[in-house]
């Protein structure tokens, strides 16, 4: 994807969310029009960058091969793209100032870049380790924060990302947990589903009576596998294939890791962790390509199957 062709689209959308966030935040902030002289006084200057520029700049970074930001920022920021930037910080200070727009970004992402459920969503989680395994009791930037966990892939230390997709390709939801919290926590399972409705497509991770029930009570069919040591059971032609194509979700897992950079190892603070994962999210919905399911195509197979199961 081409940076300089991506900057003004993400900056225009950005602005746009962040002028309407601004009008609602100050409709619900305490009015000082009359200041007592022992109330403290609060400065609304501007600063040098706005939160739009900002933004786009940290989107940018998860859009394209650097695997380094101060690399990106310095070498690449600074001397490309100082046109579309006129007032750049120094990297220390953006630094500095990124922790303030983690909320901005956590609503443009909620409210701006997500999609719309279609009946047809598939859910899954990944890990999201914050170091090696070895160097965890020595770990003091998530001390407190992240956990021991365990997945397919063995023992780590960090977080569990979990995500919700339509056959389109596009996040409807997602959620950050401590890498202990069970996939089926149903807290969590809620406030990621509440929205939906239609079929939801897991894996064998998400096997529970209690959720299944839950869910079909608010309209949601979710349909998993079974097990060895379970007993086989009928199942919809329909839904067989859509199991099988639940790799449009691993591929969102595997494009938000090696390409959007999500996980590494450098973090210096918490707060700066959850702006690197939110911008990671965040460039993944401005991606040119992304996985997709072909409905129509997948009827047409559902036909077929029918077909040889009348002769």
């Amino acid at each position: 994807m081409k940076l300089v062709s991506k900057v003004t689209e993400i900056y225009c959308i950005a602005d746009d969310f962040c002028k309407e966030y601004n009008l609602e935040l100050n409709k619900t902030s305490l009015s000082l029009s009359n200041p007592s002289a022992d109330s403290p006084k609060h400065r609304k200057r501007k600063g040098r960058m706005s939160d739009a520029e900002m933004i786009t700049i940290l989107i940018l970074f998860h859009s394209n091969t650097f695997r380094n930001f101060k690399h990106f920022y310095l070498f690449y920021v600074c001397r490309e793209l100082k046109k579309e930037f006129p007032a750049l910080l120094s990297y220390t200070r953006f630094v500095e100032r990124m922790p303030r727009i983690a909320i901005p970004l956590l609503l443009f992402l909620k409210l701006g870049l997500m999609g719309e459920c279609t009946g047809i969503t598939f859910i899954d989680s990944t890990r999201i380790p914050v170091c090696e395994n070895k160097r965890q009791s020595r770990n003091r930037v998530f001390k407190g924060y992240a956990q021991k966990g365990k997945s397919t892939m063995g023992w780590y230390y960090g977080f569990k990302l979990h995500l919700l997709c339509n056959e389109r390709g596009e996040l409807l939801n997602f959620a950050l947990t401590r890498a202990n919290v069970d996939d089926r926590n149903p807290k969590v399972f809620n406030d990621l589903t509440k929205d939906l409705f239609g079929k939801l497509y897991a894996d064998k991770g998400y096997i529970s009576q209690s959720l299944f029930a839950s869910l079909f009570d608010r309209g949601v069919h979710i349909v998993t596998g079974i097990r060895t040591n379970m007993k086989n059971r009928l199942m919809d032609v329909h839904d067989k294939i859509m199991l099988r194509k639940r790799s449009i979700i691993e591929t969102i897992n595997d494009m938000l890791k090696n390409v959007a950079q999500i996980v590494h190892t450098r973090h210096r603070s918490i707060s700066n962790f959850i702006v690197n994962l939110l911008a990671g999210i965040a460039a993944y919905a401005f991606y040119d390509t992304k996985p997709s399911i072909n409905i129509e195509f997948e009827r047409e197979e559902k036909q077929d199957v029918k077909q040889l199961t009348l002769f």
